[in-house]
């Protein structure tokens, strides 16, 4: 029995390795372009703050110290409990790129981000829309870059991955693997083929011609969507929008969640609505992850114990190998020390259990919660 799991577990992750490396080439990264651009249109950003104290200076003031010289600012003020407003409002004194707006009411029919977003739109004067969150921080080359490379390729939509932080024991040892779960889900060789169905948005930079953004009907059309950053580039996608998926890591960063608290509530939100609501989607998933970061030290430990020989051993062996690697390389990619390795089968046994915890949150009470609020999920 061992000796059949030993060749399977091999197989497995021999075949994961194939795939993210395969999958990995087609990825676009995006380099800072400082050269200016010539006639540069008008660029609205679009930046929702709930309760966002911790970071929202910093965002906004990375925004405000861009080197590209025709843009606003729209910051929304989403009926925040704590000190978010007032720190805006102070920043707005300071500057005239920067216009702060208090929410209205929300709506029964609508959720907290896409309608504070579609607010921000409804007083936004630029010819390009992007819209961000409220703990990100951007190099000064961001929005010129941005813009260039949207006319270059001529784009209606460029989303952006920005480069993460990390910072307790808990955010190196579950985000790094979530992060690269997420970038497995995503064939970037099929998302930027404009002949193909895939499409992926990332909610940290989205940026639409406005006329590309009114013909798919803005957030106003997805505007009870929990994965409203993804669901918005499928409706771009389907209406034969041209867009890019890419590496934003050059230009803009986040530390996303701090602690363990608030990756676990963060992503419980939306883990299991990202496999399309599928428990066959999730179990898989789940197996995978655990079967490629967790098993291997498992089935090479229970190899050596049980004496079943050295030639299983070696293959045992030979996956923690491959592992090891993969997980170094993520390292790398993510600008971690190689030694955080060590923490992600605790992070997988980690991920696996939000998954599970997000299936049970969606299918069984029916509903999702996020910075105090309570939304049904159908």
């Amino acid at each position: 029995m061992i000796q059949t799991l030993t060749v399977l577990q091999l197989i497995l992750i021999i075949a994961v390795i194939f795939y993210m490396t395969a999958n990995i080439i087609y990825l676009v990264r995006l380099q800072p372009v400082v050269k200016p651009i010539s006639n540069p249109p008008r660029l609205s950003v679009c930046v929702p703050a709930r309760d966002e104290a911790r970071g929202i200076q910093a965002c906004l003031q990375s925004l405000l110290n861009q080197d590209y010289p025709n843009f606003e600012v729209i910051a929304i003020d989403d009926h925040s409990t704590d000190s978010t407003g007032d720190i805006m409002r102070t920043l707005s004194q300071e500057n005239a790129h920067l216009k702060v707006l208090k929410a209205a009411d929300l709506p029964e029919d609508w959720l907290g981000k896409p309608f504070a977003l579609h607010q921000a739109f409804k007083i936004a004067q630029g010819e390009y829309l992007l819209f961000t969150d409220a703990d990100l921080v951007f190099q000064s080359t961001t929005l010129n870059t941005a813009v260039h490379v949207m006319r270059e390729r001529e784009l209606d939509l460029l989303t952006l991955m920005p480069q993460a932080e990390f910072g307790s024991f808990w955010e190196r040892a579950v985000q790094p693997v979530i992060f690269g779960f997420i970038a497995s889900l995503t064939r970037f060789k099929n998302v930027n083929n404009p002949d193909h169905k895939s499409a992926m948005g990332f909610g940290a930079f989205l940026m639409f011609r406005r006329a590309a953004y009114e013909k798919i009907g803005g957030h106003e059309a997805g505007k009870a969507d929990v994965l409203e950053d993804v669901l918005i580039a499928k409706r771009a996608k389907r209406a034969g929008l041209k867009m890019l998926v890419a590496d934003g890591k050059q230009l803009f960063s986040i530390r996303m969640y701090f602690g363990l608290k608030e990756i676990w509530f963060g992503w419980q939100k939306n883990m299991f609505l990202a496999m399309n609501k599928s428990v066959v989607k999730a179990t898989y998933n789940i197996f995978v992850v655990l079967g490629f970061l967790f098993t291997p030290y498992i089935i090479l430990a229970i190899n050596i114990f049980e004496q079943i020989g050295w030639f299983w051993i070696g293959l045992a062996m030979a996956s923690v190998v491959l592992v090891s690697a993969a997980a170094y390389k993520t390292c790398d990619e993510l600008g971690l020390h190689r030694n955080t390795a060590v923490l992600f089968p605790l992070g997988a046994l980690v991920m696996a259990a939000i998954m599970v915890n997000s299936m049970f949150q969606t299918l069984v009470r029916k509903k999702t919660e996020w910075r105090g609020r309570v939304y049904s999920v159908k």
